[in-house]
């Protein structure tokens, strides 16, 4: 597959056939992608596969108490924790989440609840004594470490993709980092980054919807005109 349609139609998939990841399928995903860029080369990243069934089921029920928050807040029209957003209505849309738990999900269920039967489960975590936040101490929220860890989280899935599989890159346990970090034996140091789900996909993305360069792309400033071709 060329570069350009890799990059066009390699999306976030949930829905895998039951066909088993052979490991050296998985390590050949693992040893392309960790040619990713990171600050510094220093590439802060620790992966953890996880195979028992009994660290898949808990790693499964952490991430469902997040993810019944998230479909609360969804449901209340607001975008889950967004660092800029309405704090308190966030709150009030929380107080949701049990019916949602109680009802499994409703008509949402599926991925979540499932999350330990997936073909391969991945927890990437970040290496904080390597990883430079430049932006460490700005009083507002924090993001700029991350560029040196999800490059190797977008490079695990299209080097899945070469390999006929698909993914998705979910942040939904670092809710509960502290109880996954536990789980997974994970020191002080390390910081959750993300869980990797990766199978054979039920249906392949072929065209994805994204809006056009001219809305996000602005000559000279924000408020400059559109960039265009």
């Amino acid at each position: 597959m060329e570069l350009r349609d890799a990059l066009r139609t390699t999306g976030a998939v949930r829905e895998f056939t039951d066909e088993p990841v052979p490991d050296e399928v998985l390590a050949r995903v693992l040893d392309t992608a960790r040619f990713a860029p990171s600050g510094g080369n220093r590439q802060g990243w620790q992966v953890v596969v996880v195979q028992d069934a009994g660290t898949r089921r808990a790693l499964r029920d952490l991430y469902l108490g997040g993810w019944y928050e998230y479909l609360a807040i969804m449901m209340a029209g607001l975008t889950p924790w967004a660092p800029v957003t309405d704090r308190e209505a966030e709150g009030r849309a929380m107080a949701n989440a049990p019916d949602l738990a109680a009802q499994g999900g409703g008509p949402r269920a599926g991925f979540a609840e499932q999350l330990d039967e997936v073909p391969v489960l991945l927890a990437l975590f970040a290496d904080l004594r390597v990883v430079a936040a430049v932006d460490r101490d700005h009083d507002r929220y924090t993001f700029a470490g991350g560029a040196s860890v999800y490059p190797f989280a977008w490079n695990l899935l299209l080097a899945a993709r070469e390999e006929g599989l698909a993914g998705v890159i979910t942040t939904m346990p670092i809710r509960r980092e502290a109880e996954v970090k536990d789980l997974l034996g994970a020191p002080d140091y390390l910081a959750l980054a993300a869980v990797i789900a990766l199978g054979h996909p039920v249906h392949q993305p072929q065209r994805l919807r994204r809006v056009a360069v001219a809305e996000f792309a602005h000559v000279d400033r924000l408020d400059g005109r559109p960039f265009e071709a």
